[in-house]
């Protein structure tokens, strides 16, 4: 039996719901999401597989215009994203203007690989601004196919799934067919953290927070784990506490309660607060995130 297999890599510009999207397709909750700009920081992989077929999604950060190294090195995951898919998966929405960011719109209709545009949360637009969007990337890039969908309600997803299958080069698998992600569960527990600084802080507070797992303990009956996050400056690292600290206690226990979901196991997590006032601009611990080569 012929196998098809390969990489489909989403892009698009922030809070389109890229990672709602890839999430639905991998049936597992591998990105992050909140309503919050730059959510994703990382190049996220979901491996799904069929019978005679393997699908290697790859989430990115959303389109933006760097302002520090750390989002240059974001920007650097889209770009390496464009640069070795087999097929792209670029989400947009009813919401935002479709020509945002016209040079990225302009290099896909010159990419050599197929190219599927998924217009993404149609649940909160109507008929006809739909309809004028598909019509519009239709003559953005002819060869592309446009698929109206809701990551959210997961309407459509068997289009988009047929869409990239048929689309696939002819390959063996890339991974294992029971390997679901390239990250660890390091990767995974700091991301959690993430998600809930996200969702807890205001204004710039969660865009000056990386986290870092220090100790990462397998045990019998639960997992270990010591976390740190990082501010660039007292004055977050007191906001991120909170008054007795029970901002901080708060964010560890909604932390706990979805990483012992995740990992299916119980966790004892300890998480303590450090001011790395230049983590966003220093390679050395920019590479110890993650985020250099």
């Amino acid at each position: 039996m012929e196998h098809r297999s390969g990489f489909v890599n989403i892009i698009g510009n922030p809070n389109v719901g890229k990672s709602t999207l890839m999430n639905a397709l991998v049936g597992e909750k591998l990105s992050i999401v909140t309503a919050k700009a730059q959510t994703t920081r990382h190049r996220i992989m979901g491996i799904v597989n069929g019978e005679d077929w393997q699908i290697v999604y790859s989430d990115t950060p959303g389109i933006l215009k760097p302002a520090y190294r750390l989002q240059r090195n974001m920007m650097n995951f889209v770009d390496g994203a464009i640069g070795d898919a087999d097929i792209i998966l670029y989400v947009t929405d009813t919401q935002e203007t479709p020509d945002k960011n016209e040079e990225y719109v302009s290099k896909l209709s010159r990419l050599e690989c197929p190219v599927v545009v998924v217009i993404n949360k149609i649940d909160i637009s109507n008929q006809d601004k739909v309809m004028e969007l598909v019509q519009w990337w239709k003559e953005q890039i002819p060869a592309a196919e446009v698929i109206p969908a809701s990551a959210l309600e997961r309407f459509n997803l068997d289009s988009i799934l047929n869409a990239v299958v048929s689309r696939l080069p002819v390959c063996p698998p890339w991974f294992d067919k029971d390997a679901f992600t390239d990250k660890n569960l390091r990767f995974f527990a700091s991301e959690i953290i993430r998600e809930k600084i996200l969702l807890n802080y205001k204004d710039e507070i969660p865009y000056c927070c990386e986290v870092g797992i220090e100790a990462f303990k397998e045990g019998a009956e639960r997992y270990d784990i010591d976390a740190v996050i990082y501010v660039m400056r007292e004055s977050q690292k007191g906001i991120i506490i909170g008054k007795q600290g029970a901002a901080l206690k708060k964010v560890g226990t909604q932390a706990r309660i979805d990483m012992e979901d995740f990992f299916q196991k119980k966790v004892f997590l300890s998480i303590f607060v450090k001011v790395d006032p230049d983590w966003r601009e220093n390679k050395r611990e920019l590479r110890r995130f993650g985020y250099e080569d």
